[in-house]
């Protein structure tokens, strides 16, 4: 577990997200981490303070975007228009990388850390 739910509402106080709606989110969010990563984070605690903290953030932020956006997030549609009235994502904002959807703060705080590098 890379967040604890104590950890999660220090960083966000203002969240609804109850403990047992936490246990879910933390555990596809750790996916989506896992997935940006490349599954990098062998074990949690061999990463620096620096990198612990960047993926904490992370974590936050991709716990409450899930948590905001299943609906969207789970659905086949890339875009729906109802009556005239179309619904995308902000492709400026959003990231998709191995199926992972999130936003580009979350791709940037794990990026920072070194775990996202591409090459060899």
């Amino acid at each position: 577990m890379y967040l604890s739910y104590e950890e999660y509402k220090k960083l966000y106080p203002d969240s609804t997200i109850t403990e047992n709606q936490f246990a879910a989110l933390e555990s596809r969010a750790e996916n989506d981490i896992n997935g940006l990563t490349f599954n990098r984070i062998s074990e949690f605690t061999s990463l620096t303070d620096f990198q612990k903290f960047l993926v904490k953030q992370a974590m936050a932020m991709q716990i409450t975007f899930i948590s905001d956006n299943s609906e969207l997030l789970d659905s086949p549609l890339s875009a729906y228009s109802i009556s005239g009235v179309s619904m995308s994502f902000d492709k400026s904002k959003i990231v998709a990388c191995g199926g992972v959807t999130t936003t580009r703060h979350v791709y940037n705080y794990l990026v920072q850390t070194g775990l996202c590098y591409r090459g060899i």
